[in-house]
């Protein structure tokens, strides 16, 4: 059979987590013989349509036998249609889609999504907000885009968890370090914010929290120097700002790309039918036992 040929198109690369699932696809790609080519959308959803839709209406020589994506947006359900239609694999990454079993039973080519509990990652963000704050007090937190049903998984699971004595002050990036920078300074210039009390900020990743701590930092703001938490939890920006003090914890999240890429290639050489969703396992990091009580300044 010849060679196998995989798409994996990723939202952004100013994104750690992004990075990391592009090495770690890359690593996975070169191990098994696989020709694999990264794409990034920007952070746009009708880009990332657009460039997967140029991938799918190529020339039959020139198409892959497998596309793998993590959606900005939708999940992409006519664009999937329409690979199934050209006999394609279609594997979404770091989120569950409603349409996949409907579409698994017309396809002949594999379907399938690889994610991230995001309901726990949320759970956990909650445990940790409470070995943080055991008397309670008021948070910032910082999410993903609202059209995004991770964003919207995580919040839910964090309010699970959380205490009642906590209170939730939300605002909304783009997952990038750039957008939390100027969410923050958008919430500083509100009178509103000079009176206003945090006592942690908890971010659904780790790059928004540091843009946020940067934020402050540059307009001496005076949340500086209360405990921060993120996600993502990669061992060079994560779990290396965890051992600096620079955050309080974060979630330690498994690589996804080289998880499927595995799938996809053993699917369609080895004719193996993937579960509809494989779910990978969050963890706090340090461990919520170690993450004591930080008081704001």
């Amino acid at each position: 059979m010849e060679r196998l040929h995989v798409v994996l198109s990723l939202t952004t690369k100013d994104n750690d987590y992004q990075r990391e699932n592009a090495a770690a696809a890359e690593q996975a790609a070169a191990g098994l013989g696989v020709k694999l080519e990264v794409m990034y959308a920007e952070n746009d959803a009708i880009t990332q349509s657009q460039q997967l839709l140029e991938v799918i209406q190529c020339k039959p020589e020139s198409r892959p036998h497998a596309i793998l994506l993590e959606p900005v947006g939708t999940s992409l359900e006519k664009v999937a249609t329409a690979a199934m239609d050209a006999n394609l694999a279609w594997v979404i990454l770091n989120r569950e889609a409603s349409y996949l079993s409907t579409l698994r039973d017309r396809a002949t080519s594999p379907v399938f999504s690889v994610t991230t509990d995001h309901s726990e990652v949320g759970r956990i963000q909650g445990r940790q907000l409470s070995r943080l704050l055991p008397a309670g007090g008021s948070i910032l937190y910082m999410e993903g885009p609202a059209s995004s049903s991770t964003t919207v998984q995580r919040y839910g699971g964090m309010m699970e968890t959380k205490p009642g004595n906590i209170e939730v002050r939300r605002l909304s990036g783009q997952w990038t370090q750039e957008s939390a920078y100027k969410a923050a300074l958008s919430l500083m210039r509100l009178t509103t914010s000079q009176n206003t009390r945090i006592d942690a900020v908890c971010s659904q990743n780790d790059f928004m929290a540091i843009g946020i701590q940067k934020a402050f930092k540059d307009n001496g703001w005076q949340w500086m120097h209360v405990p921060f938490t993120g996600v993502d939890g990669l061992r060079q920006t994560g779990q290396k700002w965890v051992n600096e003090g620079m955050l309080a914890a974060t979630i330690v999240l498994p690589t996804l790309a080289d998880i499927a890429i595995r799938l996809v290639h053993d699917a369609i050489k080895e004719s193996n039918r993937p579960p509809e969703i494989t779910f990978t396992k969050p963890q706090s990091y340090p461990v919520l036992e170690k993450i004591t009580s930080r008081t704001g300044s």
